[in-house]
């Protein structure tokens, strides 16, 4: 595998984030209905949106929400999106996506990242729990919350 890194997200590159693809049956699971009705309040400097790439190839895209006077405790500091391309699913974009933006929460003084994801077999629950976030709870809606402590970011590979 090559080089994978982050770059903002703009004009030049959206295009290809638009046309990441999904293996079948994800769809269902790209976004939970909490983070649209959060979308609406949140302020746009509170997101961090960022593209994947290997080498030169755009292959996956995330966006966060950091804000520490958000109102709802798991909109403080979020892994709001995470999609990487179904040919690039396995082979540790992913990984990377969470790790990027966990150690980004810790550079901003957050002490815990969280997620939300819908229940469901194809659904990234396992994806999530692998990479140490620990379910919580359910919101309203019935999306599972799931929390990765930060505390030890220093001691990761």
């Amino acid at each position: 595998m090559g080089t994978l890194h982050v770059v903002e997200l703009s004009g030049t590159n959206a295009q290809a984030v638009n046309g990441l693809s999904l293996k079948p049956g994800q769809e269902q699971f790209i976004a939970p209905p909490s983070y649209s009705l959060a979308e609406g309040l949140a302020s746009p400097e509170h997101f961090w949106s960022r593209v994947i790439v290997l080498d030169t190839q755009v292959v996956g895209y995330v966006r966060a929400h950091f804000d520490h006077d958000a109102q709802q405790r798991e909109f403080v500091s979020c892994l709001w999106r995470i999609n990487v391309d179904a040919q690039h699913q396995g082979h540790g974009v992913g990984e990377f996506a969470v790790h990027t933006t966990a150690d980004e929460a810790a550079a901003r003084g957050f002490e815990s990242l969280t997620v939300l994801w819908e229940p469901g077999n194809q659904g990234p629950g396992g994806f999530f729990e692998r990479l140490g976030f620990v379910p919580t709870g359910l919101t309203q809606y019935g999306e599972v919350l799931g929390v990765l402590p930060l505390a030890l970011r220093g001691s990761r590979p």
